[in-house]
Formats: structure tokens, sequence, C-alpha cells
């Protein structure tokens, strides 16, 4: 593993597209290219993620933090919402509907998966179904694949993905306030603060996997695949070398990102080391290898 600080800096880019025209030696120096901003799509409200299933070239996924799911197709947001959850989230701050994901087999199953703050601000991790339109979801399809209370308001994490291997997951902040005063990334009994990993089925319904490093380790969740993150943001896989990235909000002055590459790392329990290594030692010692 290898861990990257970088400077502080916060704002949010969405929905534009960067349009790079290269230059030659007869307008600057070799390499040289412009930049320009074209706006894609307006009228959206408080935006926090574009995505799509995999291999879908036509349509873009919108999410609204106030518990919208909108559709972009062909150049045009259709008026019809694809979800709306906007009776089961809470919004405000830090929570609202935080990440979608789309099932690896979705163009089958019909699968997508969605971390959102209830009205309570407690994390819902949820699975629905698509309905016989392509481009709207069955509302009453929810299985609730994980159902994690929050201390606090903020550092709800919120990001889901299918990764490598077909697996789905989940980042979970540590809970909120400051210093994490719980000191629940460390806690090996709280999924807070923490890399989840689940396996999600045809139906939707979650499992853990065997292959998760500390199952039948009856001390440790066996959701847990890393500890020690403070509020893991956003997180990506590269679909050819399959290096795991994770973008993690830091506390004062840094941000942290994490590498770790290849599919080999994924054997491996991790401590990011948010907030003390109170519980390094054990972390690191309970290793197993992958299954699938």
């Amino acid at each position: 593993m290898e861990s990257v600080m970088v400077s502080r800096c916060r704002g949010l880019w969405l929905m534009l597209v960067l349009v790079a025209a290269c230059g030659d030696e007869t307008t600057g120096p070799s390499g040289a290219f412009d930049l320009a901003l074209e706006v894609v799509v307006s009228g959206l409200s408080n935006p926090v993620l574009v995505t799509a299933p995999f291999n879908d070239p036509t349509r873009l996924f919108i999410v609204e933090q106030g518990g919208l799911i909108k559709v972009f197709r062909n150049g045009l947001l259709l008026p019809t919402p694809f979800l709306d959850l906007r009776a089961k989230v809470s919004t405000g701050g830090e929570r609202g509907l935080l990440g979608l994901a789309f099932h690896g087999d979705y163009a089958t199953n019909g699968v997508l998966v969605v971390n959102y703050t209830n009205p309570a601000g407690d994390t819902r991790v949820s699975s629905f179904k698509v309905s016989s339109n392509p481009d709207v979801a069955n509302p009453n399809s929810e299985t609730v694949i994980l159902a994690i209370p929050q201390p606090f308001a903020n550092h709800n994490g919120g990001h889901v993905a299918f990764g490598p291997f077909g697996y789905l997951w989940i980042g979970m902040g540590d809970g909120g306030s400051a210093g994490d005063p719980g000191n629940r990334a460390q806690d090996p009994q709280n999924l807070l603060g923490k890399m989840l990993r689940m396996e999600v089925n045809d139906a939707g319904v979650g499992r853990i996997p065997t292959g998760n490093p500390f199952v039948g380790i009856p001390e440790v969740r066996w959701e847990i695949w890393s500890f020690g993150v403070r509020n893991p943001w956003r997180f990506s896989f590269d679909r050819i070398t399959s290096d795991f990235y994770l973008a993690d909000v830091g506390q004062n002055l840094e941000e942290e990102i994490n590498v770790s590459a290849g599919s080999a790392g994924y054997g491996r329990a991790r401590n990011y080391g948010w907030l003390e290594f109170v519980k390094a030692s054990f972390v690191e010692q309970s290793i197993n290898p992958l299954a699938g």
C-alpha cells in the first residue's frame, strides 16, 4: 500500500466536460493544448455523482443529494426521475442520497445499489430493481443490505461501487463530529470508519463474502475489509490493472489518497491510520488469502 498526501482543496466540479484541443508548433510549445469548459446539462439540484451501467453508451445517471436519480440520455435530461427517494432521505449538510452503483450483471438482473441517510440520519445501503421501463427503477423493490446507525450528522461516507470479482464495496465515515471521539474507525465491532465488502446476488440480497479478511474471527465484524478511514467520500478501481484508489477526507491540513496496487492487494487487511493505530497490530496479523 502507498499513501499520497495532497493539499486541502474543496469544491465540486460536476456535469462539465473538459474539451482539449491539442496545439502544434505554430500555436505554442510542443505538447501544449487549450482547455475549455462546456456545460452539458443544467437545472440540477445538488448533484453529487454521475455514473452509468457497464456498456451503456447512451445514458448517464445523475444522483442528487436530495433524493432523486435522473437520467441524461442522448443529450437530454429525461423529465421522469429514474428513482425518487425523497421521502426516505434526510438532507442537509453531509446527509442525503450519496451513492449509486449498478451491479456488474445489471443488463440481465436489473439490480442497482444506493447509499443514503434515512430520516433519522442513519445509513442505509439498499438494492433496488429496474422496472419494465429501463429508464425507471421500481421504487417498491428496496432490499436493505446494511443498516448502520450514525451518531452525528457528518462523515457518512456514502460511496458504493462494484469492483473486481463483482463484489460491492462500501465506504463508511467515522460517524462524524471531529477527531473521531468514539475511536470508531479503530473499533473492530463498529462498521464506521471502515471499507466494507459485500456480495449482492441477482435478487439484490446481500451477504458477507467468505473471502473477507476477518471472516471467522468473532472479535471483528465480518463485513469489514479495512480499518482507519475518516470519511472515504469517493473511491475507484482501475479497470485494467485493478488498482484501488481511495480518497479520504482529511482534518485541518491535508486530504489523503490511498492506493492499493492490483488485485493482489485485496488479500490483505489494511489500517489506514485514522485516528490512531490502537488496533493496528491486530489488523496486520489478520491476513487471509482472497477467496472467490
